[in-house]
């Protein structure tokens, strides 16, 4: 009896480690190739909950009266975000007809969302004083709306990465850029890289390094079959697609 109680809990243990490292998917700016939706709309992270993806990506910039917008580009309606007051953002059209999303409007929506993670990433801004103030801001309201574990950062500043670490040392920080090796991110208290796939073809060392190191491994943006293939066999933790489906089907 002692003998398949010890078969049986192996089997479990190896189970739960298949389950652990396999590939999962995020949708890139939410999942937006598909009707009714659009790039960083609630739409988008709605369609991503219901396809069961792991994350949601979507980007924030901060406004010169200090409001946080969930949009991609530095310009919107032919306004640049950093230089226009929220007043003059707020009724422009995402190409669904949402009106730009603010990030209150968005965690708000996730509140309802338990099945999926946010993958909030912070744009570089032009001063080192406009990125500390967005960091604040982002994790101050995360904070508020109770998301804390729901909720992973990225960003292409080291800045804003090192900010957020001081301003929440438990939470998921990944760096974007492709540029610094897994033990220089480790030693900044970042918890993983989130490179662009080519950046890990030249560096392949670099996934099996941040693994050792406890760090976990993005690839994005993933859209290619061959490319979803060649990451999964490489072990990446997360693959960032605009195809979450089929990226979806490649991983089972």
């Amino acid at each position: 009896m002692k003998t398949n109680t010890f078969f049986f809990a192996c089997v479990c243990t190896l189970f739960t480690l298949a389950a652990q490292a396999q590939t999962q998917v995020i949708a890139h700016r939410g999942f937006w190739k598909t009707e009714g939706s659009a790039q960083n709309s609630i739409a988008a992270l709605l369609k991503a909950a219901e396809a069961k993806v792991y994350g949601s990506e979507f980007d924030v910039q901060l406004t010169a009266d200090g409001a946080v917008v969930v949009n991609h580009d530095a310009t919107i309606g032919g306004l640049t975000i950093a230089d226009a007051k929220f007043d003059q953002l707020k009724d422009l059209k995402l190409k669904n007809g949402e009106t730009l999303p603010t990030l209150d409007s968005y965690l708000r929506a996730g509140q309802k969302l338990p099945g999926i993670r946010f993958i909030l990433e912070i744009k570089p801004h032009k001063t080192k004083e406009q990125e500390e103030r967005i960091s604040k801001a982002c994790v101050n309201m995360v904070r508020e709306y109770g998301l804390e574990k729901q909720v992973e950062y990225i960003s292409f500043s080291m800045n804003v990465c090192e900010q957020l670490v001081k301003l929440n040392p438990d939470a998921k920080v990944a760096y974007l850029e492709g540029d610094v090796a897994p033990k220089d991110i480790k030693a900044k208290g970042l918890t993983g890289i989130d490179y662009p796939y080519n950046a890990l073809y030249q560096h392949p060392e670099w996934v099996k390094e941040a693994h050792e190191l406890g760090l976990t491994v993005n690839a994005w943006t993933v859209n290619k079959e061959e490319d979803m293939k060649k990451l999964i066999g490489m072990k990446v933790d997360f693959i960032t697609t605009d195809h979450p489906l089929e990226a979806k089907k490649l991983v089972k």
